[in-house]
């Protein structure tokens, strides 16, 4: 019986007796790895569970902060969506908020409230304001100071809106935001303007789905939507299906592409009906919302492995956020708990400058040391792209650490990940000039 336990896929019988050899788990397979044991990027295989894993700390955590509730319960995310911690006195009940915090959430009004799964708040520093996590979601008096360029669209979404929930920037793709509701609120959310709004969370009709989609379709020259919100995961399995079929089937539609976090912060959503419905629709793209290694637990673990294990290529979209994951030590230690889950390092995000995010940006010449901190140092597959989402719809700018020193003659000088200089013979270049 205990066969029986690879996602619900039974196993034939051996044709004589088979030795049992023990494997180590993922997780033990990653700690492993990460102490160095083990060459990078070996792991065994991913060990296919029929339930999903409940950590030590997140069982600890419910049964303090929840008795009575079931492990069923617990991974249900409905239940998770139906129990958010959404008020001060959910807040108060289960962390010891600082005067500052208490404060805060006491006097905001408006889109963005407060909202934190019960799984992600189990991940967080109950008793510590400065811990990284608590500092993403739960708001504080900086919140409310605004600095010059900080905006409430910085980005120009709006500007780039021929229908309501299509941003149409980039030549050949839109994004499409589904939905106004998330199941966790980042205080640096860059449309904070409409995520969580006074009255309800926002949901997007079926009817502006539909003029969405007749503008897709009337438009030829795109070939890529990108799905987002709000977290298109939030929509039930249903109307879900419902968008990437209609979405799949438009003939000049070649690359459909989810962007979510709550594989991250409630991985109960990566149930194996979403699994289902992923699959009918391949092939899809998938851009994960990863902040730091705290998050990297047996649950996300499993939801990774999930849709990675469903053909669906996984990247990774983080934010650098001062006092969170600015650091090189944190944000290596994130890059390569990521690549050994399969996800892909894709872009390191510069804080955009969103009215009240002052606390959380960090100068670029931080997000420039992180990178040189990769590049070099690690596989190349674990550095992300370090990029500025211009204001104003200038679209992403990627910056990297400038490896010309000038030039020499007909030898364009290069400068290594150790500082050492190095000549390409270069003679019909131009590159370099301006540095000599």
């Amino acid at each position: 019986m205990s066969l029986i336990t690879m996602r619900g896929h039974a196993l034939k019988p051996p044709l004589r007796p088979v030795p049992d050899k023990p494997k180590p788990d993922i997780e033990t397979s990653l700690k492993i790895a990460k102490s160095g044991t083990l060459t990078a990027l070996h792991t065994a295989p991913h060990k296919h569970i029929l339930r999903f894993p409940v950590g030590a700390e997140t069982r600890a955590f419910y049964r303090r902060f929840y008795p009575g509730t079931s492990t069923v319960e617990w991974n249900d995310w409905r239940w998770q969506m139906r129990t958010r911690i959404r008020t001060l006195d959910e807040l108060s009940r289960i962390f010891r908020l600082s005067p500052d915090e208490h404060d805060a959430v006491a006097r905001h009004q408006g889109s963005l409230p407060v909202g934190i799964t019960p799984y992600y708040a189990s991940l967080m520093g109950l008793d510590d304001p400065q811990e990284a996590l608590r500092r993403t979601h739960i708001m504080t008096g900086d919140e409310y100071l605004r600095t010059a360029g900080e905006a409430d669209d910085p980005l120009g979404e709006d500007h780039d809106t021929p229908v309501p929930g299509l941003v149409h920037r980039y030549p050949d793709r839109v994004l499409f935001l589904t939905t106004g509701t998330c199941s966790t609120y980042c205080r640096y959310c860059t449309r904070s303007r409409l995520v969580g709004n006074p009255g309800g969370e926002y949901q997007f009709s079926v009817r502006q789905w539909e003029a969405a989609i007749a503008y897709i379709e009337a438009h030829t020259e795109v070939r890529d939507v990108l799905l987002s919100g709000g977290d298109p995961f939030t929509i039930g399995d249903d109307k879900l299906d419902w968008l990437l079929g209609r979405l799949r089937a438009i003939k000049h539609i070649e690359f459909l592409r989810i962007g979510s976090k709550m594989p991250v912060v409630l991985p109960q959503r990566i149930t194996r009906d979403l699994i289902r419905i992923l699959r009918k629709h391949s092939p899809l793209w998938m851009s994960i919302h990863v902040t730091h290694p705290a998050e990297m637990t047996p649950e996300v673990t499993e939801s990774f492995a999930r849709l990675a294990d469903a053909g669906i290529p996984l990247g990774s979209q983080t934010v650098l956020l001062k006092g969170v994951n600015d650091d090189p030590a944190i944000m290596t230690e994130l890059m390569h708990g990521l690549l050994l889950r399969r996800v892909k390092p894709y872009y390191l995000y510069q804080c955009d400058p969103i009215s009240g995010s002052a606390h959380f940006r960090t100068s670029v010449d931080k997000g420039l040391e992180i990178i040189s901190a990769l590049r070099g140092h690690t596989t190349g597959y674990a550095t992300p792209m370090y990029v500025i989402d211009a204001p104003n719809g200038g679209g992403k700018i990627q910056l990297a650490p400038d490896p010309v020193v000038g030039r020499d003659g007909i030898d364009l000088l290069l400068r290594n990940f150790e500082g050492k200089v190095f000549r390409y013979p270069d003679p019909d270049g131009t590159l370099g000039r301006k540095h000599a």
